[in-house]
């Protein structure tokens, strides 16, 4: 039997096992993922914070197709450049890392319904691999923004300092308009420090607590936070915005979540209502008070595209917040070090995005 390299989550440890190599059956497909990342969801169930079931998680990546099952188009030959769409808008059974095997290995059987589904999207063979981590949350960004504009925001205000909120800060000029000021909330002064020391600072970089004065509007707002902070985040983006405003609940909330300043608003209902990029526009709510709510999980394939010409546009706008690189090992070590640890100091400086180059072997480009 055929086996490969995985990062296993098993119990309290991450360690780096040999696992069985699927044969794809039909309509289904095996990749090598080329180079991973690890987002603020995948630490939240390495800390217990979610109940995710898959032992190798990473929805984050670029990879190449190894082999096919029957049926399966011919535009995805092996050797085939391809990113996965993680969050299937039409089958909850796949969520890619999350509950079917994800891609910190170095094979990944895709389902038929991921295939059938569309979920595999083909690359340009020029694109840049070692950008592949940044690709689906960048993405991600796309459909929050494209859906911020309608609010012609004069003030971006974005709440939470991992990945997605940095791209955002990034990529506004790009995707809302160079006159949006943008707004920069942290959760920690090591964050804001990296803010302000990188070649793109946001016009203003706060620290949570800071923020307390209103906003010049019209505003957009951007919850860029972990599940048990976007609650909190919310309330305080609500305290110095008005009627009028656009919030996109982008970060995870708990089931039932609420709070008493919107009453009778179910906000995991909100997010829910947008699944994989669908509908385009999105679903808003309205509250009693005028403030106009969204929240999305998932991107569609343009989004995704669209994510891959930015980053082949302007790849240095972005490349700095890949600030820890390293192999199946080292990110072993890495995720047991976050697991453990209750911050992103990694190695003496702060993490926003691991990226995890994979052995492919020898028998893919």
């Amino acid at each position: 039997m055929s086996t490969h390299r995985a990062i296993v989550r098993t119990g309290d440890t991450v360690t780096v096992a040999t696992v069985p190599t699927p044969v794809p059956g039909p309509g289904e497909m095996v990749i090598a993922p080329r180079y991973a990342g690890l987002c603020g969801t995948d630490i939240q169930m390495l800390r217990g914070l979610r109940d995710d079931p898959a032992p190798i998680i990473g929805h984050e990546g670029i990879a190449r197709v190894v082999a096919t099952g029957d049926g399966v188009p011919a535009s995805l030959r092996p050797g085939t450049l391809v990113a996965v769409n993680p969050t299937h808008p039409g089958d909850p059974g796949f969520l890619l890392g999350h509950n079917v095997a994800g891609l910190l290995q170095e094979r990944t059987l895709l389902p038929a319904t991921a295939v059938a589904g569309g979920m595999v999207v083909v690359l340009p063979e020029s694109t840049d691999v070692t950008l592949g981590p940044l690709l689906e949350p960048l993405a991600v960004v796309r459909y929050a923004l494209s859906q911020l504009r309608a609010a012609h925001p004069e003030t971006l205000l974005i709440i939470g300092d991992g990945t997605v909120g940095h791209l955002a800060a990034r990529a506004a000029a790009r995707w809302l308009g160079e006159r949006t000021r943008v707004v920069l909330v942290h959760h920690t002064e090591a964050g804001r420090r990296f803010s302000v020391g990188g070649p793109y600072p946001p016009g203003s970089s706060l620290v949570a607590g800071e923020l307390a004065a209103a906003l010049p509007g019209p505003v957009a707002v951007l919850l860029a936070t972990p599940r048990d902070a976007t609650v909190a985040a919310l309330e305080a983006a609500l305290a110095v915005t008005g009627p009028g405003t656009l919030i996109d609940v982008v970060g995870g909330l708990p089931p039932g979540a609420r709070t008493a300043l919107l009453p009778g608003v179910d906000l995991t209902a909100v997010r829910a209502a947008n699944c994989g990029g669908r509908p385009d526009p999105a679903l808003v709510t309205t509250t009693s008070g005028g403030v106009r709510l969204l929240g999305h999980r998932g991107v569609s394939n343009e989004h995704l595209r669209a994510a891959a010409g930015e980053l082949a546009r302007d790849p240095e706008r972005y490349r700095d917040l890949i600030t820890h690189r390293t192999d199946l090992d080292g990110a072993a070590r890495i995720m047991t070090a976050l697991r453990t640890g209750r911050n992103r100091i990694i190695d003496g400086h702060r993490l926003v995005k691991l990226s995890i180059e994979i052995d492919i072997r020898k028998d893919l480009r």
